[in-house]
Parts: C-alpha cells; structure tokens; sequence
C-alpha cells in the first residue's frame, strides 16, 4: 500500500528544486535521489580535478606527522 505525503514549500523553494528536477523523474525519484546525493563515493567523483593528489599529500603529512 502507498501512502502519500503532502510537503508544504514556499513558491521560491519550489522554483529552486525544479531547476535540480530531471524531466524524466517523478518528485517522489527527485527527493529520493536528492535524500541519496552525498551518501556515497560514487568512482571517478574526482577525475578533472586536483583532489586525489591533495588527499594524498594529506596522508603523507599525516603519517610523517606520527614518525
């Protein structure tokens, strides 16, 4: 059985997750996917850029920080 939920929001918060919507998703998929954005690593998050090396240096300062 499922159940539906009114969530109130204001016309200018409601502009500004139509824009994040896709076309192709229901709200329900949008909040869904919207609930899950952060809540894992997914592969290639940093390809382009420059964070891999820096979370390297990182590691090493902090093992030479122990030796």
């Amino acid at each position: 059985m499922r159940m539906s939920t009114s969530i109130r929001v204001s016309d200018e918060t409601k502009a500004k997750l139509a824009r994040l919507k896709r076309e192709d998703e229901s709200w329900d998929e949008f909040l869904d996917r919207l609930a899950n954005e952060g809540s894992g690593m997914k592969a290639g998050a940093w390809k382009g850029t420059d964070k891999a090396e820096k979370a390297r240096e990182a590691i090493e300062r902090s093992r030479e920080s122990f030796q």
